[in-house]
Parts: C-alpha cells; sequence; structure tokens
C-alpha cells in the first residue's frame, strides 16, 4: 500500500533529522550492514548501531531486511536479559531509520581479542570456556537461536555490569552444585562476565537443528581465527551438554552437522 504524501513527508523529515544527528557522532565502526557510532543517550553513554541501505538490493526487500533484523534484535536483547543472560541494555529504537540506542560496554574487550592475547592453555581460558558453553546452554534453553555465533560477538566486561537481569537456570540442567546465581555462573576467575551482542540474525527456534548449527558455526568461527583452539571448544560443548536441559540431543545432531559440513569442503 502506497504511502501518502503527508505520511511520506513524516517519514522523510525523520529520517533527516537522524541522518543529522548520526553526522555529529563518533564513527567507531563499519561492518557490511550496519555502522556503529558512540554518543550519548539522556545524558548517557550509548552505543548507536544503523543500518544503512544496502544500493546492490532492491529497495524494497533491502527495506523490509533491514526491519525485520532491527526488530529482531532489540526483541532478542530483551529476551536474554529477562531470561539472566547479559546482553546491552536498549535504550531507544528508530524504526524508521533502522538505528538503536543501546548500553555503551566500552570497557569490555571480545572474546576474540581475549584470546588472541591469552595462552589458550591457561587455567582462566579453559574457565572462560566453560562459561561459553555455559552461557550457550542457557541461550538455547530459551530456544534463541544467535544466529552469528563469532568470538567477535561475545564481549568480557571487567567491571560491575547493570546488563544482567533476574536469572533462571532450567530446573533440569545439570550445573555444578544446583545453588549458583546466574550472576556467578557467567564470571570468569578474575570476575569479568560474558555479554552477548548483535542479535540482527536471531531468531526463535526448540529444534535441535538449529541448535546444533548455532554451534557449528560458532566452532568454524573459533577455529578460523584461533587454530590451536580445538580443546578450549570441546571444552565449551562439555559445559553445554552439561547445562542445557537438552544437550545430549543437540551435540548429537551436532554431529551430523559436523559431517554434512565436511562433505561439502570435501565436494566443494
Amino acid at each position: 500500500m502506497a504511502l501518502s504524501s503527508s505520511s511520506s513527508n513524516v517519514t522523510s523529515d525523520g529520517s533527516n533529522h537522524t541522518q543529522r544527528f548520526l553526522g555529529g557522532l563518533v564513527l567507531l565502526r563499519q561492518g557490511a550492514e550496519a555502522r556503529l557510532y558512540r554518543g550519548t543517550f539522556l545524558g548517557r553513554s550509548a552505543v548507536i548501531k544503523e543500518r544503512f541501505p544496502r544500493k546492490y538490493r532492491h529497495s524494497v526487500l533491502d527495506a523490509r531486511l533491514s526491519s525485520r533484523r532491527t526488530v529482531q534484535e532489540v526483541r532478542t536483547a530483551l529476551r536474554c536479559r529477562r531470561a539472566g543472560i547479559a546482553a546491552p541494555a536498549i535504550y531507544f529504537v528508530d524504526l524508521v531509520s533502522n538505528v538503536i540506542f543501546m548500553e555503551d560496554l566500552a570497557d569490555a574487550e571480545t572474546l576474540r581479542e581475549h584470546l588472541g592475547s591469552s595462552p589458550l592453555g591457561s587455567r582462566n581460558v579453559e574457565a572462560l570456556a566453560g562459561i561459553v558453553g555455559h552461557t550457550l546452554a542457557r541461550l538455547h534453553d530459551q530456544d534463541i537461536i544467535h544466529g552469528d555465533l563469532t568470538t567477535s560477538n561475545m564481549l568480557l566486561r571487567r567491571t560491575p555490569a547493570s546488563s544482567q537481569g533476574n536469572g533462571e537456570t532450567c530446573e533440569g540442567a545439570n550445573t555444578d552444585d544446583g545453588t549458583t546465581t546466574a550472576v556467578e555462573d557467567t564470571k570468569d576467575s578474575n570476575g569479568a562476565k560474558l555479554v552477548l551482542i548483535d542479535f540482527g540474525l536471531s531468531f526463535s527456534s526448540g529444534l535441535a537443528e538449529d541448535k546444533a548449527v548455532d554451534l557449528y558455526v560458532l566452532e568454524r568461527a573459533l577455529l578460523s581465527t584461533h587454530p590451536g583452539a580445538k580443546d578450549l571448544f570441546e571444552t565449551m560443548l562439555r559445559m553445554y551438554g552439561r547445562s542445557s536441559c537438552h544437550g545430549t540431543a543437540v551435540l548429537t545432531k551436532l554431529k551430523e552437522v559436523r559431517q554434512r559440513g565436511r562433505k561439502r569442503s570435501m565436494v566443494g
């Protein structure tokens, strides 16, 4: 349905205002589909994520994809926080320009950066791998599929954070003693908390296949950037299996996914 001229003017004015606002911010980095800026929102330091138009896509398709991914990112971040899984707080969403104002985690480093500067066999890194496995188990037990699990989409925050909700562990999960809280079991020995980010490709699914593919994406990303991290990933999987309500089914399915991946690699 076509917009009326008045509606078009309102949309255009809102988009132009947003672009003028973003023009005065500090550009942190630009990816394939989004730009990240640092600024303030109502007096609080904030990161602003803008999904910009992709000229190679049809304009209608591009608008739909950008809007869908913006909504999905916000929705999943809120679901994670309600489940006690650390994710950035969402301050404001502009669905006209596909811009998200969120919590600035300036004191955090990516898991990729941390692994690149730490011995992979160290006790702290092994403990951190267990935390990753436990966090992903809780994510999947909420039937949340991240869709782009990489070590760049996991942050380590070493200061007290407000992005942890009041979490609930799965009733049937096999945690170490059954009594640890959501905050305690997502921190390493140095007090760093794992925070998941970038949920633009996330979706909801209870299928073991989708959860296994999520883990397989992480495995490929981890081993491509850290070739010596195979044992580290196995540690993640062991904790995943112990922590998830459906860990056995997902890990069994992961073996099938791996076999399919190897066959594709051999065929080319």
